[in-house]
């Protein structure tokens, strides 16, 4: 693997005590009462803090769907064959997949990238190549990928990020099996058992978690030595997880806002927050979806999701699906009057 020092930029804290004072009495002589948006208040100021202004504009949104396939569905992990992430590819690219339409409805610029799919696509307009492999091999066997894999798939999400345009990156993910990568990198990094972090992914019954459950505690086994962060994400991990790994870390560094869709982006998230802490700073949680290890995985990052709707779709629909509340936030901040431009009096004191 290149060296790590190469690979992981260093993320600066956003800690700016005078913009964060100037951003928090701009929200707070907004004519409303201290609080009365909510959640939407510490949006505007994480927005306002991102961005570096009081008046934040969110500019060509880059909505990055990362595909790549997955050798532990061999041990029969998921409901689905491993046929349906190229399958699924070509309906995004089609236009018919849900983040394509929700994509489509609110003007974001959609990208699939074939991190890793074990099938060769014919190239075309909205698909970036940056296959690693025609998919992982079986951790439950072996690493999943090796350590130059690893760090060629962070190098490529690195320079894929750094070749587009705007200051927000919209994440989404394809990949039969993997929910189980993503389980398996919580398990490992957070220290939890994998029975709790373990769900039923597509849609497996009873019996097929079970059996899941128990191919991911033996593969967690099979790997003892693979405790940090990097060494996790290659023994355990998969090409599109590594690949927005490192897609995180650049948009991190260029101060980008980062919409984090579920629990697979989120695994790339906590990886990506275990190499360089200050990423969480830049991140917008977009939901919880009804994933089982989601809402572990969402304490783990001490984050709070804007919504709360069951989704366990994955796609970046979650992230498509919440971006109007970032539009709104950042509107809200430069646009809405303060109770001296509009001369309404202030509660009183």
């Amino acid at each position: 693997m290149t060296s790590s020092s190469t690979l992981i930029p260093t993320i600066d804290s956003l800690e700016q005590p005078e913009l964060h004072a100037a951003l928090r009495q701009c929200i707070d002589q907004k004519t409303k009462p201290l609080g009365a948006l909510g959640q939407l208040e510490a949006l505007m100021l994480q927005l306002g803090l991102v961005l570096g202004s009081t008046a934040p504009e969110l500019q060509a949104p880059q909505l990055l769907v990362f595909a790549a396939d997955h050798g532990l569905t061999a041990q029969g992990v998921s409901a689905y064959p491993s046929d349906v992430t190229w399958q699924m590819v070509e309906n995004f690219l089609a236009g018919g997949a849900a983040v394509s339409v929700l994509a489509r409805q609110h003007g974001l610029a959609l990208q699939v990238v074939d991190a890793g799919v074990a099938h060769d696509f014919t190239p075309r307009a909205g698909l970036v190549n940056a296959k690693i492999a025609h998919g992982t091999a079986d951790a439950s066997q072996g690493p999943a990928m090796s350590e130059a894999q690893c760090g060629q798939a962070l190098q490529r999400g690195r320079e894929l990020l750094a070749g587009l345009p705007g200051n927000v990156l919209l994440l989404g993910e394809m990949g039969i099996g993997n929910t189980s990568a993503a389980a398996l990198l919580l398990a490992r990094l957070a220290r939890l058992p994998i029975e709790i972090c373990t769900g039923r992914g597509t849609g497996v019954d009873d019996t097929q978690l079970t059996h899941k459950t128990e191919v991911l505690a033996r593969t967690l086994r099979r790997h003892p030595d693979a405790q940090t962060p990097l060494a996790a994400l290659a023994a355990l991990g998969g090409f599109e997880i590594a690949m927005m790994v490192g897609a995180v870390l650049e948009a991190a560094l260029q101060r980008r806002v980062i919409v984090v869709d579920g629990f697979i982006t989120g695994a790339a998230v906590l990886v990506a927050a275990r190499l360089q802490p200050a990423v969480l700073q830049r991140c917008v949680f977009s939901h919880q979806s009804a994933e089982a290890g989601h809402a572990l995985m969402l304490r783990e990052l001490q984050a709070t999701p804007l919504l709360h709707l069951g989704l366990r779709l994955g796609e970046g629909s979650g992230a498509a699906l919440a971006w109007p509340l970032l539009q709104s936030a950042a509107t809200l901040l430069r646009d809405m009057a303060s109770f001296a431009s509009a001369g309404v009096s202030e509660a009183a004191q």
